[in-house]
């Protein structure tokens, strides 16, 4: 690779190799600093976050992307009390080289780190110059020179990129990130919803993590019997008029308090106890449905008999096998049957 580099006169900002190299920072993070580290004292004043939005049109999104790399890579510090009024202050430090917590507490208070030219030398033999925390990085900036290969690099500096010392083992996956599975379909459906609400109001955006914190609330709502667009209506009505500061606590709070009552089971019905028939045909049982005493059949009989009696006409109670049509007919022609 050939190189031909012709520094800027004015109006530049020199970035750091270690920045520019850092591979735990994307690039948005060190464009970032590098504007902080060029602007005039005076915009230095205002948060980060409005450097962000106003020179770069950044996004809440983007700009804490980019502000957690700056923080992990030690570049960027906050400290946040509260002052006498009871309001919360926040002071943040950008440095663009990495300082640790003292170091930054220390550059706070006005006693920056002390850069190895201010330094007095002493009397003595000599020694090796006083760097930083990073190593020196050499480069070939001979104009029209290939770098050299990476062999002769890795002989020439052995200790240039020093292995990364092992991280934290990650940690497990929690259980609200697990998908959950179809054999609840109430759960899939009431986290299904909660990630819906940000389309009802802009202050009701839930994450996938945060819905699925939420969705075991919200799927008793829908196995206590209310509706779908019920709970969506229970969530989203009546929105304080100030907005909603966090999404998960008053979403939370809502399917906590609003919880409906679930419905009592409906009682079985109780089947009379059996009575003894007080006709004088036959002693038999029989269960009641009105607190009547005598069964059906009897009851029936005793009405043909009174029938009969009133009318003074034999008893025509059909038997109990089928007749005729022409049996019936002549019966009918005789008066024996009414």
């Amino acid at each position: 690779m050939l190189r031909h580099v012709i520094a800027p006169v004015r109006s530049y900002t020199k970035a750091a190799n270690d920045i520019v190299r850092h591979r735990r920072m994307d690039s948005d993070a060190k464009i970032l600093l590098l504007l902080v580290q060029g602007l005039p004292e005076s915009a230095c004043e205002g948060a980060l976050s409005q450097v962000a939005e106003a020179e770069l049109g950044w996004n809440s999104r983007k700009y804490r992307k980019a502000k957690k790399d700056l923080t992990e890579s030690g570049f960027l510090h906050e400290w946040k009390w509260q002052d006498g009024r009871g309001r919360w202050v926040t002071q943040q430090l950008l440095s663009n080289v990495t300082l640790t917590r003292d170091e930054a507490s220390s550059a706070r208070k006005g006693n920056p780190p002390e850069s190895p030219s201010g330094q007095t030398p002493t009397v003595g033999s000599s020694g090796g110059r006083k760097t930083g925390s990073h190593l020196p990085v050499d480069e070939d900036c001979e104009k029209n020179t290939p770098h050299p290969p990476p062999e002769a690099r890795a002989e020439r500096e052995p200790s240039r990129d020093p292995s990364p010392e092992p991280g934290p083992a990650p940690e497990a996956a929690p259980e609200a990130d697990a998908t959950p599975s179809d054999d609840d379909p109430e759960l899939f459906e009431a986290e299904r919803l909660l990630l819906s609400l940000r389309h009802s109001h802009k202050d009701l955006l839930l994450g996938v993590r945060e819905a699925r914190g939420l969705a075991d609330q919200a799927a008793e709502w829908l196995r206590r019997g209310v509706s779908a667009a019920d709970l969506r209506r229970a969530l989203t009505a009546y929105l304080p008029s100030n907005g909603v500061r966090s999404a998960v606590g008053f979403l939370r709070h809502r399917l906590t308090e609003k919880m409906p009552v679930p419905d009592a089971p409906p009682k079985p019905p109780t089947r009379p106890a059996l009575v003894a028939c007080e006709s004088p045909d036959a002693s038999h049982v029989f269960r009641p449905v009105a607190g009547e005493t005598w069964c059906g059949p009897c009851r029936r009989d005793a009405a043909w008999e009174e029938h009969e009696q009133s009318h003074g006409l034999p008893r025509s109670r059909p038997d109990d096998k089928p007749v005729p049509w022409r049996e019936r007919f002549d019966r009918y022609v005789e008066g024996a049957v009414t």
